[in-house]
């Protein structure tokens, strides 16, 4: 094999999907560093992102493997992508929930931390745990992730303009439009919380 400082993470991957394991060694050290600091940035524990970066990796293998991944020169915005979601179902899963305000102070997800007694209370808590989820699925991009990374993650907006490579201002009004266009959402699929 070439060194690796002169192949390309597309041709490490075609390596390895051929059989060359040191062809993913290569890759995972030349990502490692940027992968793994986003996960600690996200989730403040060393130990739980040794842990999300091992899911990262069995991932991307799979992903691999399977022949799925389809490379557009983007193989690190993909792994961030993964290692963000991963950070994200991790939150889901320990039912950490944002506080996000809608009109005056009523906390759109405080009916999240409610569980009314019976079965029909568990179903009403699920379905509202789906439609926050749906409905942060469908902000934009960039208004999606200030979002979680302020609520889920629990980052300043200090932190959050560091990890997206923005102004502070900008993560502020991307928190502001988002926020805007949920509590627009909320009202155009009538969910009440």
């Amino acid at each position: 094999m070439k060194s690796s400082i002169n192949l390309t993470d597309q041709q490490l991957i075609t390596l390895f999907v051929n059989g060359d394991s040191i062809a993913l060694e290569e890759l995972i050290k030349k990502h490692k560093d940027r992968i793994f600091t986003s996960i600690v940035i996200l989730v403040k524990d060393r130990s739980l992102a040794e842990d999300i970066f091992q899911e990262v990796f069995i991932k991307i293998i799979d992903t691999l493997r399977s022949g799925s991944y389809t490379d557009e020169g983007k193989f690190l915005p993909w792994a961030l992508r993964i290692a963000h979601n991963l950070c994200v179902d991790h939150f889901r899963r320990v039912k950490r929930t944002p506080i996000v305000h809608s009109n005056g102070d009523h906390d759109i997800f405080e009916n999240l931390n409610h569980s009314e007694e019976g079965v029909e209370g568990v179903i009403m808590r699920i379905q509202s745990h789906e439609h926050v989820r749906q409905m942060l699925d469908m902000l934009p991009q960039d208004q999606r992730e200030v979002i979680v990374l302020r609520h889920f993650a629990n980052l300043s907006f200090k932190e959050i303009a560091d990890k997206t490579n923005c102004s502070i201002n900008t993560a502020l009004g991307r928190m502001r439009y988002g926020l805007i266009n949920l509590r627009k959402l909320m009202v155009e699929y009538q969910v009440s919380l």
